[in-house]
């Protein structure tokens, strides 16, 4: 049966007497994969900080594996890339593995150390990415995309049971976008990984995920890709055009059957 990742309920959050989100509610279980879509300045980074904990909400609760996010005991379950790529000083003293392997630490009791068995699961998540043959490279010698790779290995590295994604493709070329997309979904149906993923390329995600998040500080639409293809509220509320762009890329068959 699937257990409950994430519940959002009745969540607000303002900036300065701003009402940046307004009565969020959502829930994941087991398995999900949702993207978060919405216009920029809709609130989606703000979300997923919230539900994180990273921010207090003025209104509302949130729980992760039935904690609220203060109280979580086990980080090692959560992986978190977040939207900005603060690129690397070239003279930067870490090497792509021991960038990755940070992500290891919320694993380790005290004293957190990197020892040798986990060297295998460094390298695992590497090759995922394809950047194993560099690891020993200096992260801030590398490309934009080289460094956002690594990033995502270390996201990935202690196998979360929920990965949480800020526009993760952004600095990646469209082949290692596609590569990207695809170990993600092997990641949720072969291992289960609870999968959200903040995007712009509305035409894109419903290739993929499995649920859709629009947000415009409040939650105009969330279910399934079918509910939204299907559904004369959000035609009117896009317009057919719009909806159709956000449809395309799902399954025609069973959206225009």
């Amino acid at each position: 049966m699937p257990i409950e990742i994430v519940s959002v309920q009745g969540l607000s959050f303002q900036y300065n007497s701003s009402e940046i989100l307004t009565d969020v509610s959502f829930s994941l279980t087991t398995g999900d994969y949702v993207g978060i879509v919405g216009p920029n300045g809709s609130g989606k980074t703000t979300l997923i900080k919230a539900t994180l904990g990273f921010l207090e909400p003025s209104g509302g609760r949130v729980s992760l594996f039935g904690y609220r996010p203060a109280d979580f005991p086990a980080w090692y379950k959560v992986g978190y890339l977040p939207q900005k790529l603060n690129t690397f000083n070239p003279h930067f003293p870490a090497t792509v593995k021991e960038i990755v392997a940070l992500g290891l630490l919320s694993r380790k009791g005290f004293p957190r150390r990197i020892g040798k068995p986990d060297d295998i699961v460094i390298d695992n998540a590497l090759s995922l990415m394809d950047i194993l043959p560099i690891k020993n490279e200096l992260i801030g010698e590398l490309s934009g995309g080289q460094q956002q790779r690594a990033l995502i290995a270390k996201a990935l590295v202690s196998e979360p049971e929920l990965l949480i994604l800020d526009e993760p493709t952004t600095a990646l070329d469209p082949e290692a976008r596609e590569k990207f997309f695809s170990t993600l979904q092997s990641l949720n149906e072969l291992k289960k990984v609870t999968i959200v993923i903040i995007t712009h390329d509305i035409g894109t995600i419903g290739k993929y995920a499995s649920r859709l998040l629009y947000l415009d500080k409040r939650v105009i639409f969330y279910g399934t890709f079918d509910s939204f293809c299907l559904s004369t509220d959000m035609t009117d509320y896009f317009g057919e055009y719009s909806q159709h762009l956000i449809c395309h890329r799902h399954d025609a068959e069973t959206v225009h059957g």
